[in-house]
Parts: structure tokens; sequence; C-alpha cells
């Protein structure tokens, strides 16, 4: 591919990146930069996480090297079940991941290195930095029950800005919800003798059942699983939020943009000629002006998005079901 064409790949379906003139610097010095995911290995793979997977295969194919983070340490400081479970869990999410496409990344377990001592050197550094409120606060949307907070709960942001150096990495890719942690960790990079990593951050489903919620893993009727029959993803969608010509807060317009296309080259809708005949969309933007305009119905919008939901999943349910 081309420079354009390379570049477009890594920046679509990115609601920001932080900072866009580094990206152009580090493009320029580093020919395979290394990008990383951390995932908490809680619940079931849902569609949420598959728009960060699809971002990391986005840029396993613009010469990135992948590494994925199941970060179990995390998982059961933020209180999201037992040892027992998430090894259970761990082993599942590495099968879908790899089903999904990410078959060349290098999957690694947190346990495996944060029992470093320089690791944890670095933990306590971080922690006189930081005031308790500023770390309490860059967990907002990340932990449960936050207004109660747990000690560990505190730790969980040092530890995740400790993976990026541990991990050498360049630039890092979550969902809007890790912005604080994020930025907390660009803040303290100089305080343990590492770089600012770039941040990619993509956008959150929203909920399948209305506005203001986005997908859960904790809320099975706002989402849909990697294990979920074709039954089941067709009546899910067929009952989401899809308000006719309206974008916002539509979780079927965002899996069209975040997961379809960039799976599919054409999206096909299949009508009958009464109601106007077939329609095939070549791009998002295609689509959404058709949408905005009302010159295809919601029902249609739906129907052709839970096929290509089911067409991309089903090589992972063949590991489940």
């Amino acid at each position: 591919m081309d420079e354009k064409e390379r570049i477009n790949l890594i920046t679509r379906n990115v609601e920001e990146i932080v900072q866009k003139e580094e990206l152009a610097e580090l493009l320029k010095k580093k020919k395979n930069p290394v990008v990383y995911c951390g995932y908490e290995t809680s619940g079931e793979v849902h569609l949420g996480h598959a728009v960060t997977v699809t971002k990391l295969i986005d840029l396993q194919k613009a010469g990135f090297k992948v590494k994925v983070l199941f970060a179990d340490w995390h998982t059961w400081l933020n209180r999201k079940g037992d040892w027992d479970f998430i090894e259970k869990t761990t082993k599942t999410w590495e099968k879908a991941f790899r089903s999904m496409g990410l078959k060349d990344a290098e999957f690694i377990r947190g346990t495996s290195f944060q029992r470093n001592l320089d690791y944890i050197d670095d933990i306590l550094l971080m922690s006189l930095e930081t005031t308790m409120s500023r770390a309490i606060r860059s967990m907002q949307g990340v932990a449960r029950d936050i207004e109660h907070a747990h000690v560990s709960q505190v730790i969980y942001p040092f530890m995740q800005i400790e993976d990026m150096k541990a991990l050498k990495v360049d630039v890092a890719v979550g969902g809007l919800e890790q912005r604080k942690i994020h930025m907390l960790g660009r803040e303290l990079a100089e305080t343990i003798g590492y770089k600012p990593v770039i941040c990619f951050h993509t956008p959150i489903i929203p909920a399948l059942q209305g506005p203001g919620g986005k997908m859960s893993s904790s809320k099975p009727e706002t989402m849909i699983s990697v294990k979920d029959t074709e039954k089941d993803i067709k009546a899910k969608i067929n009952k989401a939020h899809c308000l006719p010509g309206i974008i916002e807060d539509n979780p079927v317009m965002a899996i069209a943009k975040t997961l379809v296309f960039p799976h599919t080259e054409t999206l096909k809708i299949k009508r009958p000629e009464k109601y106007g005949g077939n329609l095939e969309f070549k791009s998002y933007e295609e689509l959404e002006k058709t949408y905005i305009d009302k010159k295809v119905h919601p029902l249609d919008i739906k129907n052709a998005v839970a096929e290509e939901v089911i067409r991309i999943f089903e090589p992972v349910r063949k590991h489940f079901l």
C-alpha cells in the first residue's frame, strides 16, 4: 500500500489521537512501531471489544507490531473475578481474539512481568507524584462503584501506565473510557523515565436498548456476545435503538461504521422492488448520507448489519458452539 493508504488505515475509526504530531514523527522514525491494548478478562468478549480488536488489525496491516495485554492482575484488583475465573476467561479471550484476525499479535499476561521489582518501584514513584483525587478521577468510566473506591482500584492506573513502559509501547489503543488513565500516563512518563505514549481512542458503541449507556458484559441486554447464536444476534439488533435519520446514540450505525465496513468492501441491503430494490454501499460515508436523508429504512439497516455481524463472528462462534 502507498503512504496515503497506510495513513488512512492507521487513523480510520479513531475518535481522537493524542498527539497527531507525535504520530507523524513516529512513523518517520520507526518502520514497525509497537502498539498495545490492554483488556480486563472479565465476562464475555462482546462487540464493543471487537472495535479495538478491529483497530489493532488495521495497525497490524499497516506494519505495527501488536501486543495484546490480558490484564489478569488488573482484573483481580478491579474486583471483577477470582483467579479461577480469570484463568478460564483469559484462555477464552485469546481464542476469540485470534479467531477475529489477530493471528500475528503477541498475547501477554500481566502477571508474567508485573511482579518485577523495577515495576513495583515505578508504581511507588508515581504514587508519590499523584493525589488521591487525581488517581480516583482517572478511573472514572473504568472502575465499578468508584464512589466507594478500594485502594486496589487506585493502584490500577499506575500499573496500566507502567505496563506501557514494560512492554516498550509507542502507541496505546483504548476506548474513550481509557482517556483519563492515558492522560495521567503522559503526565507521569518523565517520573518513570519513559516517553509519553501516543494514544488512540476509539468510539464507544452505544448500548443496544437506547441512548445513555454503553455495551457492557455485566449487562447482557446491552451487548452482542461472540457466543450469541445467529438467532440471538438478529433478535438483539432488530430490537436495537435506531431512530430514522439520526446518527447520534445509534448503536446500529455505530456498528456499521466501526466493525462492518473495516471487514467488508460492500454493505448489501436486500429489499423488495416495491420498497426500492436492493442497495449497495461502498463506504460508511455513503451509507450515513443515505440514512440521514431517510432514503433507507432502519429495519433495512438492521437486517444488513445483523448479517455482517454474524459473518464476522462466525469464526469465533466455532470455538464456543
